[in-house]
């Protein structure tokens, strides 16, 4: 029986405030209580705000959404709905893929991430690298599958695809498609142009300078948009506001991963360029990061069920330090820019695995910071944010592997093969906790993803 939600009762028909009396729910009379967006009470020395509290979808910090369901024909409505509750309705694909977010990118990002990792490892065996290669194609067939799920939710529900982009939670993962780009531009590097391949050097040059200039007007028009649209409050800060430059961010990482495959006369334009951009998605981070430590410190920790999201923290300095280190050994052997042997390459790469031990320790606080966080009180409840557990980590691996081969260590080589088999855990944890949720409808289901404001 096909069930859909009345919308009277949604929740931007709420409107509500820190000081505003109780909600009662149109339905069953009964109050709807509210609860801070954080781990902080609010207080005294805390003035309360329409930021500072939430009508939240999660259970034991969050209200029950009151939905009413309608029955197709004889048009008698159901009880109370808890979206949390196992035995809820279930609805149609139709009404399903209404529900389908950008933040389903996030699984080939991740993807595409592991089968670099793969084929990064310091400690290599017979078959690694196809089984690399094998996670690569499979990444090709999910984006693209993934790719035709978004058009047919656009093509189903009219007007999807603006809300998507200017929803102010939603809107913030539609980076994640570009993400996932460029994992797959540096994996077609790695697996699938062979040495010395003119033709394919070249398209992946041209892939390369098309995504700079696609991921630049992204970075400026979408901060742009949130800045005219929306008006945040500090104690919404979530990690996701960084995501935006993230894009433009792994131009960088793209460049020190093709720019030794290139020509002399072509690396050297593209390393500029690489450094350029990474240099602009770092500094655009660091800003941002200044606001996630304010919130953290005057707000708290994040609820339980959005903490895995922290760890997008650890992504800008883990990638720049990766970067630093692929773009100065991506730089031509004889580069010297005085042609005096001051400043040589050699230099440049000695600078470059200092300023990436220096970023990769900024990272690894991060780390520690989302860990401890998530340790001490886990989600309950899957949400598309929990790959956050696997990509951003993934490039602070891949940065411990690089400075490891550079400093010749194998103790730490040792190191980063152990993270890298508690990420690949960790991927086939969130991986399994994925097809769950949606075999169960825990996402693709009202209230339950990224088009819902719970933070």
């Amino acid at each position: 029986m096909d069930h859909t939600i009345d919308t009277r009762f949604s929740r931007e028909n709420f409107t509500y405030s820190a000081s505003s009396p109780p909600l009662t729910s149109p339905t069953t009379g009964r109050i709807l209580e509210q609860y801070p967006l954080d781990e902080k009470r609010q207080n005294g020395s805390m003035p309360a705000s329409s930021s500072s509290t939430i009508v939240d979808g999660k259970e034991g910090h969050g209200m029950d959404m009151d939905m009413d369901m309608e029955h197709g024909k004889d048009g008698h409505k159901s009880d109370h709905i808890d979206i949390n509750d196992p035995n809820r309705p279930r609805i149609g694909i139709r009404q399903r893929m209404h529900h389908f977010t950008w933040a389903w990118f996030t699984l080939p990002m991740s993807t595409g991430g592991l089968s670099l990792l793969i084929f990064a490892q310091p400690h290599q065996f017979p078959g690694l690298r196809q089984i690399g290669l094998f996670i690569y194609i499979v990444n090709i067939i999910i984006f693209t599958l993934l790719t035709f799920g978004m058009l047919t939710r656009f093509f189903l529900h009219h007007g999807d695809f603006y809300k998507s982009l200017s929803h102010p939670r939603e809107g913030f993962f539609f980076p994640t498609y570009f993400l996932s780009i460029a994992t797959l531009i540096t994996s077609t590097q790695r697996y699938a142009i062979p040495a010395n391949d003119t033709a394919l050097t070249w398209a992946i040059q041209t892939a390369f300078w098309g995504y700079v200039v696609v991921t630049l007007i992204l970075a400026i028009g979408q901060y742009s948009f949130v800045f005219a649209t929306h008006n945040f409050g500090l104690q919404t800060m979530m990690p996701t506001w960084i995501l935006p430059i993230f894009p433009i961010m792994l131009s960088g990482t793209i460049a020190s991963v093709i720019s030794d495959t290139q020509p002399d006369i072509a690396a050297l334009p593209i390393v500029i360029a690489g450094m350029s951009c990474q240099g602009l998605g770092l500094s655009v981070a660091v800003l941002m990061y200044s606001h996630m430590v304010g919130r953290l410190m005057s707000a708290g920790l994040p609820n339980r069920e959005h903490r895995p999201g922290l760890y997008m923290n650890v992504g800008p300095p883990a990638f720049t330090a990766l970067a630093f280190i692929g773009m100065a050994n991506g730089l031509p052997d004889t580069f010297d820019r005085e042609l005096d042997g001051f400043i040589d390459v050699n230099m440049i790469r000695t600078f470059a695995i200092i300023g990436a031990i220096f970023l990769w320790a900024l990272s690894l606080w991060w780390f520690g910071i989302a860990t401890i966080a998530v340790i001490s009180s886990p989600p309950k409840y899957f949400h598309l944010g929990w790959w956050a557990m696997v990509f951003p980590n993934t490039g602070f691996i891949l940065a411990t592997i690089s400075i490891a081969n550079e400093l010749g260590n194998e103790t730490v080589k040792w190191i980063a093969t152990g993270m890298s088999i508690c990420l690949l855990l960790t991927y086939c944890f969130v991986l399994f906790s994925h097809v769950k949720a949606v075999l169960v409808q825990d996402i693709m289901y009202p209230g339950r993803d990224e088009d819902f404001e719970d933070h």
